[in-house]
């Protein structure tokens, strides 16, 4: 088959061909339909704690028609249009049994275990992980379940109220999905903070009723603080830079909530006294589990499509390379598709 192949840092993705893969007996092989480039596919590209082995094929957003079954799968069928965990667990642990295979514990680090990616015309899925999309979801639809179901962790891990002032730092796929999660949950004024407006008008799409800028003379803080008319009660890191959960504590409120979705792969400082003084929680948000996939399915079937807002190109293999380096720079592009088998 043909596969996006990574072959060191400061290289671009290779197009090559591979094994086609096969299933164990608790997988199925999917025929890849479209298949989401994410920005730690970036971060896992560059030079960090994350840096992917070469000879990876990366692309953990995806969707597919199942082509193969292994010989234990009982609940899937040829044919079956569907979308995945992208995790390979034991399937045994105490973990993978919850449905949270990413904590396998046969793992040796956490999220250390098998992944193979999607860029790519076939990929191998643990059929436990694997459900089926309704007949109303595309296979574009299929690949916005991974970054929804990361988005809704990070909500439900904040415990929010109705009513609540919410701040979203960050404005890529997962940020607008926090807001469009948040906004379902009952929140109060959301606001969306970026370090330009380009993402202004997906923002509004996904549940945001203010967005943010940089103001000459005011800190981000102050500025998220005069847009929401306060500073907010939980605030929501998801950059991955290094100095976001620094400004996450200093713009919620005493005894609000941060939570750290954005994948940070680099040493950062910050000043716990401040978070100390105002006696906030700071909670981290690891991916999620198969009931916040099924979560996120059902809520596009009941026509919840907004989503479908922030695909702004799909491409195929051979233009996948260029448009993962494009999403390196500063671009117009919120969510591009890899469709496998062409356009």
């Amino acid at each position: 088959m043909r596969a996006m192949v990574f072959r060191g840092v400061g290289k671009p993705l290779s197009l090559e061909t591979i094994e086609d893969p096969t299933p164990g007996a608790a997988e199925v092989v999917l025929k890849v339909g479209r298949c989401g480039i994410c920005g730690t596919d970036l971060h896992r590209t560059e030079q960090n704690l994350l840096t992917h082995r070469e000879g990876a094929v990366l692309g953990h957003e995806f969707s597919g028609e199942v082509v193969a079954l292994g010989r234990d799968v009982t609940h899937l069928k040829i044919g079956d249009k569907v979308t995945a965990l992208p995790y390979l667990g034991c399937n045994h642990c105490v973990h993978c049994v919850s449905g949270s295979p990413h904590f396998c514990s046969h793992a040796t680090n956490v999220g250390d275990i098998s992944q193979r990616g999607a860029f790519a015309e076939y990929v191998a899925t643990g059929a436990p992980f694997t459900l089926k999309l309704p007949d109303a979801l595309s296979l574009a639809d299929g690949a916005l379940i991974e970054p929804l179901a990361v988005a809704l962790r990070g909500v439900l891990r904040a415990d929010l109220k109705p009513g609540q002032k919410v701040l979203v730092l960050g404005a890529g796929p997962i940020g607008l999905a926090v807001a469009y999660w948040a906004r379902r949950a009952g929140a109060g004024k959301i606001a969306v903070q970026a370090s330009s407006n380009r993402r202004e008008a997906f923002a509004g799409e996904m549940g945001a009723d203010v967005f943010v800028t940089p103001k000459e003379g005011l800190s981000p803080s102050r500025t998220a603080a005069a847009a929401l008319g306060g500073l907010a009660d939980v605030v929501f890191e998801c950059v991955g830079n290094p100095g976001m959960v620094d400004q996450a504590i200093q713009s919620v409120r005493v005894g609000g909530v941060v939570v750290v979705l954005g994948a940070c792969a680099q040493r950062d400082q910050w000043t716990p006294v401040v978070g100390l003084a105002k006696e906030i929680d700071i909670r981290f948000s690891m991916v999620y589990n198969i009931n916040e996939y099924q979560v996120a399915i059902d809520a596009m079937d009941a026509g919840d499509v907004t989503p479908r807002a922030m695909v702004t190109d799909t491409v195929d293999l051979e233009h996948t390379a260029e448009a993962f380096e494009g999403l390196r720079r500063s671009s117009h592009q919120c969510k591009v598709l890899v469709s496998p088998w062409g356009v």
